[in-house]
């Protein structure tokens, strides 16, 4: 999506604005963001504004601009547009299952809606827990133009009361992402098309406040070879994964381009540059675009030899093969090596890939197959939500884990050590996934796990296993 805005905006003549949206903050961190950052520049994707730039239409992170959404949101409620919500997660909670119980889509009946100016102002005052919510016209339709789909029509009785202020007092995205298009003078807007089901809400947010609405364009998803969503759990979608497995940024951004759209001349080798002098939204194919691994990878090669010699042992060096990234495994290897030949088969798994798994490998460990499966899915589950990649936190993931499962933390880490190294015995098993990082662990996690073989009963079965785990964790503290 980055992409295709950035192009977009170039082919216009226009600025490309980078907001860090980060008003989520359980799940917003320094790293992440900073994982951004440095992800769109290894691909050349620049920014005329931003957090790191500046520009006249700052802050760039919506968690200082929490004032600005406050007092939008303020505004709603004194024209009302908008009203004060105190119920309790328990009424809402119970209001949705009869709801689904009924047959009926999930969505706020109204209740606070009837209170008097008088019990809310008294309510407020006594420092009562609420939100607000935005007001949906009760019956209708709202109309709007895509610029790649054409007229789209979707009842209001389909639309939910949203949240716009939570109980923290940060807003959600739909009020922020419309109070901040309007103020930072957004024209068009390319997104994703899980998002069209939402325009009703911003459409009514702009009109609401009397603004002029943006250009909406959405764009396909991408896919998995299933025809499924391209998400986490079934394919890497992490740009820092295909950056340490060796995929030049010039492939990437190229392949992402013929995600869904073509050149005129149909040539599959370009630029982010050349496919923004030939740019238009019509030749975006709104068939989902499935991607491919193995075209990635010989896109990847057309641009490897297309290097010079000396280019190419620049690229290298800089991916991998440097003095930096190197030192990193001298404490493993140093006490460990006899000959400087040894280093290579020491090392492979973690420079290179490990060799391909099959189910022959995992039956050396004392566990069954079975049991092994089950670690293998919760660990890569515990790991997905980990924050910090840190030794310790890899470790005491993995000893709560093979405590809560009645396993000899040699026996439970077994598959991980045929997971991540392809062998029986390695270099230290957490060492090797620090190195690795989260990116490359999780996805052999997940790689062995298919070559076990996971069924939908049997995804099932873990998905709950998984559950009562979680059940028996002490809650986490700040």
């Amino acid at each position: 999506m980055a992409l295709f805005n950035w192009v977009f905006a170039r082919s216009q003549g226009g600025e490309f604005i980078l907001r860090i949206e980060d008003t989520d903050v359980a799940r917003s961190t320094s790293e992440s963001e900073q994982l951004i950052l440095d992800s769109l520049k290894w691909l050349s994707i620049d920014w005329d504004e931003g957090p790191d730039v500046g520009g006249p239409h700052g802050p760039y992170r919506q968690s200082a601009r929490k004032h600005i959404y406050q007092a939008h949101a303020q505004q709603l409620v004194e024209s009302g547009h908008a009203f004060h919500c105190f119920c309790s997660a328990e009424r809402l909670d119970e209001m949705r299952a009869a709801q689904r119980a009924a047959g009926d889509n999930p969505r706020y009946d109204g209740h606070c809606l009837s209170l008097s100016a008088d019990e809310v102002h008294t309510r407020l005052g006594a420092g009562e827990e609420h939100v607000i919510r935005m007001k949906i016209p009760e019956t209708g339709d709202c109309v709007f133009e895509d610029a790649l789909r054409g007229q789209i029509e979707i009842p209001y009785a389909q639309v939910d009361m949203q949240v716009l202020v939570k109980h923290d007092g940060f807003p959600t995205y739909h009020l922020a992402v419309v109070v901040d298009d309007h103020l930072m003078e957004i024209t068009h807007i390319l997104r994703g098309e899980e998002w069209i089901n939402s325009v009703p809400k911003h459409l009514l947010l702009y009109e609401y406040f009397g603004w002029e609405a943006p250009v909406l364009c959405h764009l396909p998803l991408l896919r998995n070879p299933d025809k499924s969503k391209l998400s986490k759990r079934k394919h890497p979608t992490s740009v820092n994964y295909y950056r340490t497995i060796g995929i030049l940024p010039e492939a990437l951004t190229n392949y992402l381009g013929m995600m869904g759209w073509s050149m005129p001349d149909e040539r599959e080798i370009f630029s982010p540059r050349e496919m923004a002098d030939d740019f238009e939204l019509a030749r975006i194919h709104l068939g989902g675009p499935v991607f491919d691994m193995a075209k990635l990878s010989w896109l990847n090669g057309q641009y490897l030899r297309g290097l010079t010699p000396d280019a190419f042992m620049d690229r290298i060096q800089d991916w991998a093969l440097n003095r930096e990234n190197l030192s990193k495994l001298v404490p493993l290897l140093q006490e460990r090596t006899e000959k400087l030949s040894d280093l290579v088969s020491q090392v492979d798994y973690l420079l290179g890939d490990r060799v391909p798994l099959t189910p022959a490998d995992f039956e050396a460990g004392k566990a069954d197959l079975e049991t092994q499966t089950l670690v293998l899915d919760h660990v890569g589950r515990e790991f997905d939500a980990l924050r910090h990649w840190e030794r310790d936190a890899l470790f005491e993931i993995c000893q709560q884990l093979a405590g809560h499962l009645g396993l000899k933390i040699r026996d439970f880490l077994f598959p991980l050590f045929i997971a991540i190294s392809g062998r029986t015995v390695s270099l230290p098993l957490f060492d090797s996934m620090l190195f690795l990082g989260p990116d490359v662990t999780r996805i052999r996690i997940r790689e062995a796990l298919n070559v076990l073989g996971v069924s939908k009963k049997q995804a099932k079965r873990l998905e709950r296993a998984y559950r009562e785990y979680q059940s028996v964790q002490p809650a986490a503290s700040d």
